[in-house]
């Protein structure tokens, strides 16, 4: 039986789904109520930049990042399918290559944070 990376790809592809999932409704509530002035105390910049710059924030902040970005990745692709897109290693190689820049992207900022 010949070996398969797609255990790979989906594995980020429900990890990213997941994490996505959870955290975007989060992110939305707390960009209104920024909007709005009613932020709380505990999210300022400066406790947000404190918990970024340490290991933990950075590793989280990756994590997210990462794994939303190859979901999201993988689920273009099978919407490029779906779409009549029959180009699948072109499209693969796109948008594969797209998470991968954005992740080493993501990678350099948080380090250089």
């Amino acid at each position: 039986m010949a070996k398969s990376n797609k255990p790979i790809i989906w594995g980020t592809f429900a990890a990213g789904g997941t994490l996505t999932a959870f955290f975007t409704p989060v992110l939305i509530v707390l960009t209104l109520l920024a909007a709005t002035g009613h932020l709380p105390d505990m999210l300022g910049y400066e406790k947000l930049h404190t918990f970024a710059g340490g290991w933990f924030g950075k590793l989280a902040i990756f994590v997210i990042l990462f794994l939303s970005l190859w979901s999201q990745a993988h689920r273009l692709r099978c919407t490029f399918y779906d779409f009549g897109a029959r180009a699948d290693t072109l499209v693969a190689t796109v948008l594969y290559a797209a998470a991968g820049v954005g992740s080493i992207a993501a990678l350099i900022f948080l380090v250089r944070l």
